[in-house]
């Protein structure tokens, strides 16, 4: 099984989609780093030889991924809030922030709709 960026990539599928496991990977950026290693896109997981992976490794290293990236991010939302910013408050509200409509929908970021009883005569 390989494992790249401290993430085990599925054996049985095509690499160029394994990468986008890696929290930071898509397409696009799988595709690039394949074409940098010097890979194709076609060989699957479990037949890529152990040179192509350390050439894969190497590529990967060049960006933020995984927990560097998530750290990045989570302090990005932590500074909006503090200042308190439109962004912000969205976030510590648990609302959309880009100016969806909530009278209808927004039910993701909502969370499911809690019935309150009437009371009873």
């Amino acid at each position: 099984m390989a494992r790249i960026a401290g993430v085990d990539l599925p054996r049985e599928k095509r690499i160029v989609i394994a990468l986008t496991y890696i929290f930071g990977f898509g397409l696009h950026t799988a595709e690039e780093v394949l074409k940098a290693a010097g890979v194709s896109e076609d060989v699957r997981t479990k037949d890529l030889t152990p040179d192509q992976e350390d050439k894969i490794r190497a590529e990967v290293d060049k960006y933020k991924i995984e927990g560097d990236l998530r750290r990045e991010v989570s302090l990005n939302i932590k500074r909006l809030q503090e200042i308190g910013s439109y962004r912000g408050i969205r976030h510590r509200r648990g609302l959309p922030l880009r100016g969806q409509n909530t009278k209808n929908n927004a039910r993701t970021r909502k969370g499911p709709k809690v019935s309150i009883a009437g009371k009873k005569k």
